[in-house]
């Protein structure tokens, strides 16, 4: 059975770092292996086996027909491009997931978002990339209102409020750099009835 038996932090630094493990492979080989994480040492998955979800992704419909999806065009530093994604932010500690994704909306776009009411295991967190990080993200959904307004964004932070109905969502997956998730929730909003646009997440 494959197992950690070591971690060794190569990095030291506020919210993302580099760590070696000492990796044990199914035969009992060792070997290094080396992931990121937003927590330390003693708390990354790798040490606890436990899932700790480090923020949010929120999938928010707007307009008085909820037929837009708000996602925001955000330049990303790894990529040295733009991205289409869905609003998004790490959780502060005392935060609930919904509570983070009240905050991290108002934060980036200035809309108000109402999270909706749906069973617990659809906000689960998820893994980003498990084969490179143990970041997870949970998923909130819900309705925004209000007018867009970038007066909250930090001064790292460059990216513009989109509102995009079915067609430009078309045009996003042909086009447009996407991350995973809001490639994933971007096949529901194309497919989801208009009458009940959450009727998707509802699995019964």
């Amino acid at each position: 059975m494959s197992k950690i038996n070591k971690i060794t932090p190569l990095t030291n630094v506020k919210f993302l770092n580099l760590y070696e493990l000492e990796a044990e492979n199914k035969f009992g080989n060792t070997h290094p292996y080396y992931v990121a994480s937003r927590k330390d040492k003693n708390t990354m998955m790798a040490a606890t086996k436990k899932v700790i979800p480090d923020g949010v992704v929120i999938y928010s419909l707007f307009g008085e027909k909820a037929d837009k999806l708000i996602m925001v065009k955000q330049f990303r530093y790894p990529l040295n491009d733009y991205t289409y994604e869905l609003p998004a932010g790490l959780i502060d500690p005392g935060e609930s997931v919904k509570e983070t994704a009240v905050r991290e909306m108002k934060e980036e776009t200035g809309l108000t978002f109402t999270p909706a009411e749906f069973d617990d295991f659809l906000s689960r967190p998820h893994f980003s990339s498990a084969g490179m990080t143990d970041e997870t993200n949970c998923t909130v959904y819900g309705i925004s209102t209000g007018m867009p307004n970038l007066d909250h964004l930090e001064p790292n932070e460059d990216l513009s409020v989109e509102l995009v109905d079915k067609t430009e969502a078309k045009r996003i997956l042909k086009e447009e750099n996407l991350s995973v998730k809001a490639y994933y929730l971007l096949l529901h909003f194309i497919q989801s009835d208009p009458f009940d646009p959450f009727a998707f997440l509802k699995l019964n």
